[in-house]
């Protein structure tokens, strides 16, 4: 079974939802206080990069819960400028906005896997997915 909501990315409150959307869905399907940190906190950057790059997106949360697995999945989507260089916003350090430049390779870390899809001029979607294990 498969579970989705969504919260659209619109002001720096849509991002806090996202983030509290996230937490209930995680903690509903099973997972520990730790990995809930870690799915709201990539959550949170997500939104956050929505926001401050593309103006307007949305988070898809999906619970997927079978009888061999239960994970959630985490989709960043917008139609923003696009990602110019994928491999070098994956850099630790590399910022475009002069901040940590831990974002990207942030939630990278957090999640079991992301999966990055850009086109310049057409927008961005990241897909995260947490499994419970």
């Amino acid at each position: 079974m498969t579970i989705k909501s969504s919260v659209e990315i619109i002001t720096e409150w849509d991002i806090v939802a996202a983030r509290q959307l996230g937490r209930d869905e995680a903690k509903a399907l099973g997972f520990g206080t730790v990995d809930q940190a870690r799915i709201t906190t990539a959550i949170s950057e997500l939104a956050r990069n929505i926001y401050l790059y593309a103006r307007i997106g949305v988070i898809v949360i999906e619970k997927v819960e079978t009888d061999t697995e239960k994970k959630i999945i985490v989709i960043a989507t917008d139609q923003g400028p696009g990602i110019k260089d994928v491999r070098k916003v994956m850099e630790e350090g590399y910022s475009t906005s002069g901040g940590l430049g831990a974002g990207l390779p942030g939630v990278n870390r957090l999640m079991d896997s992301m999966i990055i899809q850009s086109v310049i001029g057409e927008g961005t979607t990241i897909r995260a997915e947490k499994w419970l294990r």
